[in-house]
């Protein structure tokens, strides 16, 4: 584990390039069974659909951390529900899970999208963040939102509709108990003869809001870093990132970061025209860097894949992306686009 310094990346410098373009992450979980080959796979298994096959999961994690990418992510779904949401997301405990990923990557940020904070007593999110931050030499990027699944509330004794509420009280805590001798006890007080260990290894652990967490986009721009949306369409996206940015000018703040993601079938064959699914799309490598370049110009600064619908094996599409289309995007980067001229 490096020391963070001054002249180190910050882990939100991983996923952002100064002067804009964009950048790729891969999203957990690692496996392809939303593919027919694999559902079939699944159903002979008998596995439930949604739980994903996590065999390889660890060696693949490893392949995308030395092949360039930006970021893994990683989701929080507490509970599997599999009659209304069908989905079980990465399955780990996002904070075991990012302590693991600490230990077998160097490179990638470690991002969440998104713990869902009024779930979670906000001095034990403070403690684990940080930990995660320290344990990977300061890669953490907190993705947090304010959750969308009403089961999951009644099952602790919360109050679903005070989530948005719940949500502003913990992003104060984090931000008090990461920076301040002594412990956070409520109401700005401080009690100055406990203290929560460890502090974060980067200056500042950026946060990153999924979805709008009941909050409004003023108070947004004022206390997030980044935004992470849902896919969508390039006007969309645009408008959002226009959006984003002209609420961080108007705070006079520094741009912060504006993420989306894209379920991605690639194609063996390169020419293959992109056939949009939900989400995303089946595409080869030379229509899927043209969208690339689209969603740049809309003003995306990292784009974080899905690769479960892909129908090859995943280690074979992680290269080609890490080959064919990664320096295709720093060579077309502004910066590099300056330096050709």
């Amino acid at each position: 584990m490096s020391k963070f310094n001054a002249g180190q990346l910050s882990a939100l410098d991983r996923i952002r390039k100064p002067e804009g373009g964009l950048t790729l992450g891969i999203e957990l979980p690692l496996d392809n069974d939303w593919s027919p080959e694999r559902e079939a796979r699944r159903i002979r298994e008998n596995r439930p659909f949604g739980v994903p096959d996590l065999a390889d999961y660890p060696d693949l994690v490893r392949q995308v951390d030395r092949s360039g990418f930006a970021a893994v992510w990683m989701r929080d779904v507490p509970v599997f529900d599999p009659n209304n949401f069908g989905d079980a997301g990465s399955v780990y405990d996002p904070f075991v899970n990012l302590g693991f990923l600490a230990g077998i990557t160097e490179n990638v940020a470690l991002g969440t999208a998104a713990i869902v904070l009024p779930l979670r007593h906000p001095m034990m999110v403070a403690k684990a963040a940080a930990s995660v931050d320290q344990l990977s030499g300061g890669r953490l990027i907190l993705g947090v939102a304010s959750g969308d699944r009403p089961v999951e509330y009644p099952l602790l004794g919360l109050d679903f509709e005070q989530r948005g509420e719940a949500f502003r009280s913990a992003v104060s805590y984090l931000r008090d108990a990461w920076k301040t001798d002594g412990l956070p006890i409520g109401d700005g007080r401080v009690e100055p003869s406990l203290d929560l260990l460890p502090k974060p290894q980067q200056t500042q652990i950026s946060m990153i809001i999924a979805g709008q967490g009941r909050q409004s986009p003023d108070w947004i721009a004022a206390n997030m870093e980044g935004r992470f949306v849902y896919p969508n369409g390039l006007e969309r996206l645009a408008a959002q990132a226009h959006d984003w940015r002209a609420a961080r000018q108007a705070l006079d703040l520094p741009r912060g970061a504006f993420v989306s993601a894209f379920h991605l079938d690639l194609a063996d064959d390169p020419n293959e025209p992109a056939t949009p699914r939900r989400f995303g799309a089946r595409t080869g490598r030379n229509a899927f860097v043209e969208h690339l370049n689209a969603l740049e110009d809309a003003g995306v600064d990292h784009l974080a894949l899905l690769l479960r619908p892909s129908r090859r094996p995943l280690n074979e599409v992680i290269d080609e992306l890490a080959r064919d289309i990664l320096p295709t995007l720093n060579a077309q980067s502004p910066s590099a686009k300056t330096a050709a001229e």
